[in-house]
């Protein structure tokens, strides 16, 4: 089956082939003609379109015709979907793990309203990892990572700074692991900033592949949902770290923020965190109970995809002022497709990805955690409840009927299985409202990388080198 997205958004006319990946930016005419294509002959259309656009010649509509033909014939335009049966086969393959979610501290100095994690404790006990257990974790990925070199380690809460001193030592032992073994670990940190200082800086700067810094935007939404323990605003705490970590930060880091119904004009807080100076920015919509008063709701879907729209044309406009600044959720990849991997594993989840608990347990992802339905086993024994893992292998876009006719379907490989669970009791369903935003971000994505491209033509075509992906696979898009 074939599938063609057109919308307009600033602008621009936009044309997504959806199986291939290819994007095409036209005129109205053509627009119009793609509309058309496969409802009718070439003599039926080219009268369609005489009719609605008399000052345009019966040769140009058809030299239109003939150019959309040939886009058809290179596989740019209406492409079946070469992949859907080869999900049958790939739920039999051999998984290895290729990262983990270390919850080194199952405790926080915050307070955030709408933590998934009961700040910090996981609806649990407080604890901190040890060491050895810290240790038995990045046995356990390296003992199944196969002949995975590149292996991700994220250092994550609660808040991991609350044990930094095991944070420091893990690397260490990893770093140790790495000549052993012959294996490359990445790691990662997230944190709420409280703890940042010079020595976490440095350690980073050393260390660390990436750091992400929590913080909601303005000073008014950020501690009216990130209190610290005592009720008290964390922004002015927090925000002089950030500008001091990315100042001294040499390596990769993102600001990450999450935006409620309390702050539906969340375009004003990406702006707000722009205008103090940070150029790589995260801002997440909450998923929560509807019963919460901070909660997302249908009808704020209007709103939100209004602010994406803002929020896409300032980022043009600030590129073009050169001042580039990444949003997380407009980041595509339009050189060579989807990733046919991507598009059969999802986000990896319960097979290439997993939780470890301060106790040493092991979860499909940190959002599971505390769910004792979804507890795979312990970092000793390894994987015990391998019915688990093969649910999540299907936990794909071609798994999911809400996904077969979504255009998005390739850019989010399904959505979150934790979210889908949290709201329909099923991993293999979505999250309906998350859904709709991300329809909304993949459009307004493809329109950025229109206007930008209009700007500067060899815009967006990184190396394929330059892929993160170490999955041993030729890419065949």
């Amino acid at each position: 089956m074939s599938q063609v997205h057109q919308f307009k958004n600033n602008g621009y006319n936009i044309v997504l082939d959806v199986c291939s990946g290819s994007v095409h930016v036209v005129d109205d005419l053509v627009y119009d003609l793609i509309a058309l294509y496969e409802k009718g002959s070439e003599e039926e259309t080219v009268r369609t379109l005489a009719e609605k656009y008399p000052k345009e010649s019966e040769e140009g509509i058809r030299e239109a015709y003939a150019a959309v033909k040939d886009l058809v014939a290179k596989g740019q335009l209406f492409t079946e979907d070469k992949y859907r049966d080869a999900v049958i086969d790939f739920k039999k393959r051999k998984t290895v793990v290729k990262a983990l979610c270390l919850n080194v501290s199952h405790d926080c100095n915050l307070a955030c309203k709408y933590c998934f994690a009961g700040q910090g404790e996981y609806h649990g006990d407080r604890a901190l990892m040890s060491l050895e257990v810290g240790k038995a974790a990045l046995d356990f990925l390296i003992a199944h990572s196969g002949n995975r070199r590149n292996l991700e380690v994220d250092f994550f809460g609660g808040e991991p700074l609350m044990n930094f001193d095991v944070v420091k030592q893990l690397v260490a032992y990893g770093r140790q692991r790495e000549k052993e073994t012959g294996k490359n670990f990445r790691f990662t940190l997230t944190t709420n900033g409280i703890l940042l200082n010079d020595d976490v800086i440095e350690f980073a700067n050393r260390e660390l592949k990436n750091v992400v810094l929590s913080i909601d935007g303005r000073r008014e939404v950020n501690d009216a949902m990130r209190p610290t323990r005592n009720g008290k605003g964390s922004y002015d705490v927090i925000l002089p770290k950030y500008k001091d970590f990315q100042k001294k930060r040499k390596g990769e880091y993102y600001i990450r923020g999450t935006f409620t119904r309390h702050n539906l004009d969340f375009a004003e807080d990406v702006k707000a965190l722009i205008h103090e100076g940070f150029d790589v920015i995260s801002m997440e919509p909450v998923v929560a109970p509807a019963e919460e008063d901070y909660a997302i709701r249908e009808e704020d879907i209007p709103k939100l995809c209004e602010q994406y729209d803002i929020l896409a044309k300032t980022l043009v406009e600030e590129a073009q002022k050169g001042h580039p600044v990444t949003f997380f959720h407009f980041m595509i990849d339009l050189t060579g497709g989807p990733c046919v991997y991507k598009r059969l594993s999802g986000c990896g989840s319960g097979t290439e990805y997993l939780a470890v608990t301060p106790w040493g347990d092991l979860y499909p992802c940190h959002q599971f955690v505390g769910n004792e339905a979804f507890l795979l086993g312990d970092v000793w024994k390894g994987i015990e409840k391998e019915e688990i893992v093969e649910d999540f292998k299907c936990s794909n876009v071609y798994a999911r009927e809400k996904c077969k006719n979504c255009f998005a379907r390739f850019y989010c490989s399904g959505g979150c299985a934790a979210n889908a669970h949290a709201f329909h009791g099923n991993i293999l369903d979505t999250y309906d409202i998350g859904c709709e935003l991300e329809r909304k971000r993949v459009e307004c994505a493809l329109m950025m990388k229109a206007a930008l491209a209009e700007r500067n033509p060899s815009s967006g075509a990184p190396d394929p080198e330059d892929c993160q992906e170490d999955c041993d696979r030729p890419c065949e898009d």
